[in-house]
């Protein structure tokens, strides 16, 4: 597979993490990736727009004929550069669709609202915006083990929930709430005390529970590896451990993720792939 002209890159600095974990991939495989990510993202752009219900169904029509074009192969309509790559990287990996549709559908659950009564709907969620990627990128990655598609769903789940968790404030400032109510009410937390950055007992409690369960997706996730597809998963391991590092800096805050976002900075994210993909266990 060529790269488009200019040796474009369509990852940009909103996914820096997923950077690091492909740095070590083979050119074909890199690109396909950062196809898979571009038009993810484009999805995620339309989902965050603001747009009035019309112009958001409008658009995420188009996003579906986007991908109708990349399956057809149909050139005339790939417009874009990480299409005509993503069109490519469908035909090349033999990618199946599912997965793209999935994604469709938890780009559409942010679109009609963000309120969760429990776990399970908010389970489905990550699975729809997270593990359906996972199960893209195990396909470019080329797994031999069939358990490995259960590796990507709970590895999927996990990366959400500390996205969920990392941005909780930020997330409340744009109306959304993903947090169960159930579990709101569990540990006497209002959404509006997330809105206000209101760090105290319940709020300690709640965070601490909700780690667990991402540090359960985790935990799943290791398990669920077969041996021999361990190589193969090298940029999967990395893009865990640096997700992992964010979660423990969250758990080493004391759970106070208002303020100053929570990061791993670059340095250390650089020498995270680098001892990962040399060899190291992330999960300590």
């Amino acid at each position: 597979m060529s790269a488009p002209a200019g040796n474009t890159h369509f990852t940009n600095a909103r996914v820096t993490n997923f950077y690091y974990a492909f740095v070590f991939l083979p050119p074909e495989k890199r690109l396909a990736i950062e196809a898979v990510y571009a038009f993810a993202r484009r999805g995620d752009d339309v989902a965050d727009s603001g747009l009035a219900p019309a112009d958001a169904a409008a658009a995420l029509a188009r996003y579906r004929q986007a991908l109708d074009a990349c399956y057809a192969q149909d050139t005339s309509q790939l417009d874009s550069p990480e299409l005509r790559a993503l069109a490519e990287a469908i035909k090349r990996f033999k990618i199946p669709r599912q997965p793209f549709e999935d994604l469709i559908l938890g780009l559409e659950m942010d679109l009609t609202g963000t309120h969760y009564e429990t776990f399970e709907e908010l389970s489905l969620y990550c699975y729809r915006v997270a593990s359906t990627i996972g199960l893209i990128c195990i396909e470019i990655f080329e797994y031999k083990n069939p358990r490995t598609r259960n590796y990507a769903v709970n590895l999927g789940k996990a990366l959400q929930m500390v996205n969920i968790l990392r941005d909780i404030q930020a997330d409340a400032q744009r109306g959304r709430v993903y947090l169960p109510q159930e579990d709101l009410d569990r540990f006497g937390v209002r959404a509006a005390d997330l809105l206000a950055g209101t760090y105290n007992d319940p709020f300690i409690e709640l965070m601490q529970f909700e780690c667990d369960r991402a540090l359960d997706f985790f935990k799943q996730a290791r398990l669920m590896l077969p041996p021999e597809d361990r190589r193969s998963m090298k940029a999967a391991e990395i893009m865990a451990s640096i997700y992992w590092g964010i979660l423990k800096r969250i758990q080493k805050r004391c759970y106070n993720v208002f303020g100053k976002r929570v990061r791993v900075p670059r340095p250390l994210k650089l020498w995270t792939a680098l001892t990962v993909y040399l060899g190291a266990e992330w999960q300590k």
